[in-house]
């Protein structure tokens, strides 16, 4: 990336060519001699260069990097600690870091995990010699070259004698996902094998593109490093119980580095020259232990498996120590490293190729911002989210910008470009007390209508229920009708609104902008009725409250409500949509179902013109969101596992694991052929749509993480860009092909 207009023009003597990258704590520059040798020159950045203890670690990262000597480390060629902006320039190694290439292609296999894990033994088996932990092994320090891995960034390594360190001052240092339990316990005892266990966490992520202990927050993950067992789901054996070793909570659990190097150089041996290097992130490909393919990192021998002797139940600390060093990963979690840039070696790269993605609409931004953000006009603050009720906040684009609303947060308009909030709508009712709920809920946008579902409570009653229409430009209201809404579900199909009288059986169908009466239907007694709409047809779907009788559903003229045709399907179903110009249903275990929960093990289909049913039995019984589009269905699991599956055959297409969990429904762009899903915690996962690849995922985006029975979060499409909510409001916009606020 070019350098910026107050960069300096060089630095010790060392012409500045290139940035190569910049984060929290500094700037690495492309560097070069007077006699032309390229360095990779690390500049502190001002603020921290007044910062005595920072100065002093600098220094001592320095220091460490000096003694130590070898192939597959990066050595310092000059540095001055002492200088106004301390700096350091290193050899200059040409390649990505290990977590780019695992984002650009994959996990690794044959030959090229091969080399990684035998030459960061190498390494590590240097710097132990030296006597020095490294104590911050993760893949943006591990540099890709032709001729093996680089370990780089000694910036928080120790000498291995010395416990009194300048990082047990009040702060505790590393990257939670591929710290050892001893970092998190008792920094005093961190010694050599501690980079064993970031070892083992470092190529379980290499090969499956996860790490082993992830989760949503980084505080979640030091409890799983601490007490719970990896997750080796993808790796194979024999390499998975030499992971096993290195991933062992106990220090003197875990293997020295010569018997390591002996014990990967079995299980990994030399591949054939045709394999090729890198392979899909499918758990259907990479299995467990049982898999024995030429595909898989299963090798000729077979290594024991170690008995686990008994151990103690470590306490996760919560004083300052543990709890000041987590908070250092909210800043660069997701890309696994703080301070420096992810690799110093690295010239401006992008997740994935850029070809794949389409230009963000024209003057946008990343942003991100939250549904409770003074407005611009209309009320300045929501009602506030101090009610005990989850915020439950749910969005949706329409043109150029973007509704929200939920519990006690009353709708707004958000710039989709900037995430400026233009308006918050005046709805609140005066009938409520301190203590009852205004409920929120957004049924989309119409016509230049914002059609909104209010619920008003007085304490635990439910007082009044209405829809209200709300013009998309000012915020002002258009129209409202009180509504008996128990018995009726989806207000909004098509480009009409649905309102159902105080009976709760008359329903009307309106026009979004002005309200007016386009026909009127009644549902039959005692059932729970849905109106759906699929393609242009529009549907109304009614259980009967006895689930032994069958479930009706009737095709509807949106024109004038008429009926179509009337079919009695099985009352356990949820309408998903259409495939080969048939309507699908689910079949699950309980009834009536939604595409956004649901469990299911068949899929029926229904001609629309004859009624005609054919149904298609799948390999198990599933549960999560559904999506169908492109003649697939697409299931994100609680867990974040999403899986393809053809509704037509039955067969499992793919399956990959992600740390997206508790998503809502996937959302597919066909453009791309990219599926897009959504954490509660604003982990925003991207998954090739043909064959499961894990294309990218950023860290969690969220300023609360929502618990217990919320709405779940959705990716919404905006042009080339995306936007998503999460259940406690925060909003955010990003560009798919540079996911990461500070990756393009």
């Amino acid at each position: 990336m070019p350098l910026h207009k107050d960069d300096p023009k060089s630095v010790g003597g060392y012409k500045l060519v290139d940035r190569l990258g910049a984060g929290g704590m500094g700037v690495v520059y492309w560097g070069r001699s007077r006699s032309g040798r390229d360095v990779a020159v690390k500049v502190v950045h001002a603020q921290y260069a007044e910062d005595t203890v920072f100065r002093a670690r600098f220094r001592q990262e320095i220091e460490a990097v000096r003694k130590v000597s070898g192939a597959f480390t990066a050595p310092v060629v000059d540095a001055d600690p002492e200088a106004v902006r301390p700096w350091m320039a290193t050899q200059y190694v040409p390649g990505s870091s290990l977590a780019q290439r695992i984002r650009d292609q994959g996990g690794l296999r044959g030959t090229e995990l091969r080399r990684l894990a035998l030459g960061l033994v190498e390494a590590l088996r240097d710097i132990h010699r030296a006597g020095v932990v490294h104590r911050d092994l993760k893949p943006a320090n591990v540099l890709i070259a032709e001729d093996g891995p680089r370990v780089i960034d000694f910036g928080i390594s120790r000498a291995a004698e010395n416990h009194n360190t300048l990082t047990e001052t009040g702060q505790m240092i590393g990257t939670p996902p591929f710290m050892s339990p001893e970092q998190f316990t008792d920094a005093r005892t961190v010694g050599p094998a501690s980079d064993v266990f970031s070892l083992g966490a470092l190529l379980v992520f290499s090969v499956t593109g996860r790490g082993p202990f992830d989760a949503d927050s980084p505080y979640l993950t030091a409890f799983r490093v601490v007490h719970e067992a990896p997750k080796l789901d993808g790796v194979a054996q024999p390499l998975r119980a030499v992971l096993e070793r290195c991933l062992a909570k106990e220090a003197a659990d875990r293997p020295e580095l010569d018997e390591l190097a002996q014990e990967f150089a079995d299980a990994l041996p030399e591949a054939h020259p045709a394999d090729p290097a890198t392979v899909t992130l499918r758990r259907d490909v990479l299995r467990t232990e049982e898999t024995s393919s030429g595909a898989d990192l299963a090798a000729v021998t077979k290594l024991p498996r170690v008995r686990r002797r008994g151990r103690r139940v470590r306490p996760l600390l919560a004083a300052t120590g543990t709890v000041g060093v987590l908070a250092l990963g909210l800043m660069g979690y997701a890309t696994y490293g703080p301070g420096f840039p992810d690799s110093p070696q690295e010239v401006s790269p992008s997740p994935v190729a850029d070809s794949r993605w389409a230009a963000p609409p024209t003057g946008w931004q990343p942003w991100q911002t939250t549904a409770y953000e003074t407005a611009q006009r209309g009320e300045a603050k929501p009602l506030g989210k101090e009610s005990g009720a989850p915020t439950d906040v749910t969005c949706r684009r329409y043109e150029d910008a973007v509704y929200c609303a939920g519990n006690n947060i009353l709708p707004v308009r958000l710039d989709g470009r900037t995430g400026t909030t233009v308006w918050r709508a005046s709805l609140a009712s005066a009938g409520s007390d301190e203590t009852g709920l205004n409920s929120f809920t957004l049924l989309g946008v119409r016509d230049g209508a914002v059609l909104v579902r209010q619920a008003v409570y007085d304490g635990a009653s439910l007082a009044r229920t209405s829809v209200v229409a709300l013009d998309t430009e000012s915020g002002e209201q258009l129209w409202s009708r009180d509504v008996n809404d128990t018995g009726i579900d989806q207000m909004l199909s098509g480009d009409l609104v649905l309102t159902v009288d105080g009976s709760g059986r008359l329903v009307t169908a309106r026009s979004p902008r002005t309200g007016t009466d386009r026909w009127t239907t009644q549902v039959p007694a005692d059932n729970y009725c849905q109106f759906l709409t699929v393609g242009s047809g529009l549907y109304r779907h009614c259980f009967p409250d006895d689930e032994t009788q069958a479930s009706e559903f009737l095709e509807l003229k949106p024109a004038d409500g008429s009926v179509v045709r009337r079919l009695k399907i099985p009352y356990t179903t949820g309408l998903l949509g259409t495939v080969d110009g048939r309507l699908a249903f689910a079949v699950g275990t309980t009834g009536p179902t939604h595409p956004a929960e649901l469990t299911f093990g068949t899929i029926l289909l229904v001609d629309p013109d004859t009624g005609a049913t054919t149904t298609t039995k799948l390999p198990k019984t599933y549960e999560g969101a559904v999506t169908l589009a492109a003649d697939t269905l697409w299931i994100t699991a609680a867990n974040g596992q999403v899986t393809a599956v053809s509704p037509l055959s039955g067969k499992e297409l793919w399956q990959t694991r992600t740390d997206a969990e508790g998503s809502g429904k996937p959302t597919y762009d066909a453009r791309t052929r990219t599926l897009y899903l959504a954490s509660t915690s604003g982990r925003v996962a991207a998954l090739d749509a043909r064959g499961g690849t894990l294309l990218w995922e950023t860290g969690a985006r969220a300023e609360q993480l929502a618990s217990g029975d919320v709405i779940k979060s959705e990716v919404l499409s905006y042009g080339g860009a995306l936007i998503v909510n999460t259940p406690d409001g925060t909003v955010f916009s990003l560009d798919p092909a540079h996911p990461e606020p500070n990756s393009g």
